[in-house]
């Protein structure tokens, strides 16, 4: 039987590459796309299925029950919902939009779902709900929440309702919890990419703080892969946490992105740490592995070369991205950090 699936921000980095992922790994699948295309969202990151017969793209906002509602007339069974903002440098500079996409967009999503009586939704969600752990250990399941940025809070409320109307409604509903995660099509903000491209042109990498932030990562063709094995054999109202075991500091992993390009570590330019940066996260994945039966399977080292040679070669998408609304962002956000920052 054909399950048909809507996946709700599927133009971004992780949903888009789920979507291409689910797409190729099973022949029983449909996908409906709802993404609005805000300046992170790239409807050349779907290229490769774009002329696919089970895939289909609506341009529309998780917030507007219109939009969700026609995309869930499409005979839909399971949500999976990626639409989030995700950046946290933007949500200390201004956390309406997170609020609004985070929080009133998943309450929109799943209202909307419950008077349809869709059969399942996955809410796809962060380590950053619970906050830093300085000392040794691992967040299991069962960490309390402590978000400490204005996303981190606004994924946090996201859970909380997604818990909710599993527990008044009788939903079935599962969240997942993921580290950091890295590959091709990541929008550059983040730290990779953005390292990566600012190494290649001999820019400054601007680093916080002593860059000794600690950072489980996950390639997201692995976190794709736990995300199908949470789709089709977890358990209603079960939270799973998605770890790869592959924890570095933020340093450390620039270190490496020099020594692939061979480039120097003088590129590197220690700026202001941002307000609240957690210094550590660490994810015990023990749950999903025991019980989904699912592994990673691509090493830091060997994710991170190929990381690296994906922008390296595709430079179309790279300038395409560049010549948008990211250009003037990556302006203020990195060659003005200092003074941005510091103005709060």
């Amino acid at each position: 039987m054909t399950m048909k699936l809507l996946v709700t921000g599927g133009a971004g980095f992780i949903g888009s590459t789920f979507i291409r992922y689910i797409l190729g790994a099973r022949e029983d699948i449909q996908v409906v796309n709802l993404d609005c295309l805000t300046y992170a969202g790239n409807l050349k990151n779907l290229s490769d299925v774009s002329t696919d017969s089970r895939y289909s793209f609506y341009q529309g906002d998780i917030t507007s029950h219109q939009d969700v509602a026609h995309c869930l007339s499409q005979g839909i069974d399971t949500v999976i919902n990626f639409a989030a903002e995700t950046h946290v440098d933007r949500s200390i500079l201004d956390s309406s939009a997170f609020v609004r996409t985070n929080v009133e967009g998943v309450q929109v999503l799943l209202e909307t779902c419950r008077r349809e009586k869709i059969s399942r939704f996955i809410q796809v969600s962060t380590d950053e709900i619970y906050g830093s752990l300085d000392e040794a250990g691992r967040f299991t399941e069962e960490s309390p929440y402590a978000p400490n940025s204005p996303y981190a809070a606004s994924k946090a409320a996201a859970d909380l309702l997604a818990r909710s109307y599993h527990k008044t409604y009788g939903m079935d509903i599962r969240v997942t919890r993921c580290c950091n995660n890295y590959g091709g099509y990541q929008f550059p903000e983040k730290l990779i990419p953005l390292m990566v491209l600012n190494a290649l042109e001999n820019r400054p990498l601007p680093v916080y703080g002593d860059g000794l932030n600690a950072r489980d990562w996950i390639h997201v063709e692995d976190h794709c892969r736990a995300l199908e094995c949470v789709m089709m054999k977890g358990q209603s109202g079960r939270i799973y946490n998605i770890g790869s075991d592959q924890e570095k500091q933020n340093l450390d992993v620039i270190y490496q992105i020099l020594e692939i390009l061979g480039k120097s570590r003088d590129l590197i330019q220690f700026v202001a740490d941002r307000p609240g940066h957690d210094r550590r996260y660490a994810i015990d994945a023990t749950r999903l592995r025991r019980e989904l039966g699912w592994e990673p399977k691509t090493s830091f080292e060997e994710g991170l070369a190929e990381t690296v040679q994906w922008y390296t070669q595709n430079t179309e998408w790279v300038e395409d991205v560049r010549s948008g609304s990211y250009l003037s962002y990556y302006q203020q956000m990195y060659e003005n950090r200092d003074k941005t920052l510091n103005s709060l």
